[in-house]
Formats: C-alpha cells, structure tokens, sequence
C-alpha cells in the first residue's frame, strides 16, 4: 500500500514530521523519554535532542518532567503536546485524502517486479526507520 508521509518546515526553521509525532506519542504511552526511545530502536540522546528541538520550536511545551515520586520521574505529554498531535495527524488525513486519486494513479504505473522476493533497495526515503512509521494510509 502507498503511503504518504508529511513533513511541516516551518518559517521559524524548524520542523516536525513522522519521527517526532512518533515519538510525541511514544512518551504519550510509556510516560519516559528513556522508554519511548526503546521502542522506536533510538537512543536516548536522540530522543532527548528531539524532545527539546520540538520544545524550543513552540511557544509552548510539548512534554514536560514529571516530578519524582515513589516510583521516580518520567516525562508527561502536555495538553499542548496532544494538541500538536492532534494537528499533525488531521493535516496527515486531509492531505491523503487530497491526494488518494493521484496515488492510486501512481501506483497503477509502478513496476510489479521492483524489489520482488528481496528487501527493496535503500532509496534515501528513510523508510526503513522505525521513527517514520506507520506514515498516512487510509483508516
């Protein structure tokens, strides 16, 4: 199945696309940056610089530190964190569903033999990496 993947490059310089929305809702599930990372095969530094570019980025955080308790920290998505979530993913839907006639037109005309019974080559897209996945596909 084609998939569509969406990355928004802001005026300000910064960005957010697949990987950091993955990542935004990793920490959403597991409640740490540190668990988070786990799951998407991705170090802690890297999910860490990630989590503080997307905070830098916005007037307002995405994910805050819980403070310790019994059972220590973690990190919390903040409600404007899930907001940021929840845009990303609506212009995600909205631009697939734009685009699906041309997809389906692009699809028609791919090589049925291209990368067949092998894996596909590594064509720069990144979409062997586990923080740009699912991408859009239909619901």
């Amino acid at each position: 199945m084609t998939r569509l993947r969406i990355r928004i490059d802001f005026d300000t310089g910064g960005s957010i696309g697949p990987g950091k929305v993955m990542l935004l809702e990793r920490i959403r599930e597991t409640g740490s940056i540190s668990a988070a990372a786990r799951t998407l095969d991705m170090s802690y530094r890297r999910a860490w610089l990630l989590v503080d570019d997307l905070n830098r980025i916005f007037a307002e955080p995405v994910v805050s530190a819980a403070v310790g308790g019994k059972h220590g920290g973690g990190t919390a998505l903040t409600a404007f964190g899930e907001r940021v979530i929840e845009h990303y993913r609506a212009v995600e839907r909205d631009a697939f569903g734009a685009a699906t006639a041309r997809l389906a037109a692009l699809e028609e005309t791919l090589n049925a033999d291209y990368g067949a019974g092998s894996d596909p080559p590594d064509d720069g897209s990144f979409s062997g990496d586990p923080a740009l996945k699912p991408g859009c596909k239909p619901s």
